[in-house]
């Protein structure tokens, strides 16, 4: 039975993790937590059975649980990221909007225990990342490619991790730089629109989960691969999947890929 602590167990993603822990039938929770502030400190959380009460530090509860999920922002994921390295314990992350040093400090303690950082734990959008490398292998240079991405009005970083995830398999299979062939956006007269870029186009609206398409557009036709999330149910449980996956590897950084076997 793999012990599981939630970071951000009080947002609309903590809650969804709550909810898929307790439908594992290999895991239960361990720990949960909140901001110091928040009201969710000392109380129970949803789904919780009383044992557990939401702490404001996890270093109160490192004998608690085996592996940290979190979904939070990267100045708290980093930290996380430290204490789980400091203690051995593994760690689940699904945050987006890491800068590179950040990146690097995931790096830098999964040399130490395992870590699976992905920027969507969702069977579909992984499953989607391997349709999407496929298409740009057949297709290459023949079209032009574009990444739509929607999100609910709440979501703070733009383009989504998994769009920018989209773009860098694209580039990474056609042999582009994602650095200087990325377009984030168009206005005014941008002229003929060349071959090589990768197009970001990104939409927030009301309460849209999560949505995805890279459309690859040749002349006389085109190809769109879309995912659609309609519930934060999937990537939750995505997450406690790899979570409980993790409790037979070895210190690494991974990624759903290496959890779903598609690599």
């Amino acid at each position: 039975m793999t012990r599981i602590a939630i970071a951000g167990a009080g947002g609309r993603m903590g809650q969804a993790l709550l909810g898929a822990v307790a439908d594992h039938p290999q895991a239960r929770l361990g720990a949960a937590s909140e901001r110091e502030g928040s009201a969710l400190v000392g109380q129970v959380p949803g789904n919780g059975d009383g044992a557990v009460r939401v702490v404001a530090d996890l270093a109160e509860a490192l004998d608690d649980f085996d592996v940290l999920i979190d979904f939070t922002r990267p100045e708290a994921t980093v930290t996380h990221a430290a204490l789980c390295q400091a203690h051995g314990k593994r760690l689940v992350v699904g945050t987006t909007g890491l800068g590179a040093g950040q990146e690097a400090d995931l790096r830098a303690a999964a040399e130490r225990v395992p870590v699976v950082f992905a920027p969507n734990m969702s069977v579909g959008v992984n499953l989607t990342f391997k349709l999407v490398e496929l298409a740009a292998r057949v297709l290459g240079d023949s079209v032009d490619i574009e990444i739509v991405e929607a999100h609910h009005r709440h979501k703070v970083d733009a383009p989504s991790g998994t769009a920018l995830r989209l773009g860098r398999i694209v580039a990474d299979t056609l042999g582009r730089d994602l650095e200087t062939d990325a377009i984030y956006g168009r206005e005014g007269r941008t002229g003929a629109r060349e071959r090589r870029t990768i197009g970001f186009a990104t939409v927030r609206a009301g309460d849209i989960v999560g949505e995805h398409t890279t459309l690859f557009a040749g002349d006389g036709e085109r190809v769109e691969i879309t995912h659609r999330a309609s519930s934060r149910t999937t990537f939750a449980s995505g997450a406690v999947r790899a979570a409980v996956w993790l409790n037979d590897q070895p210190p690494g950084l991974y990624d759903m890929q290496d959890v779903l076997g598609l690599r």
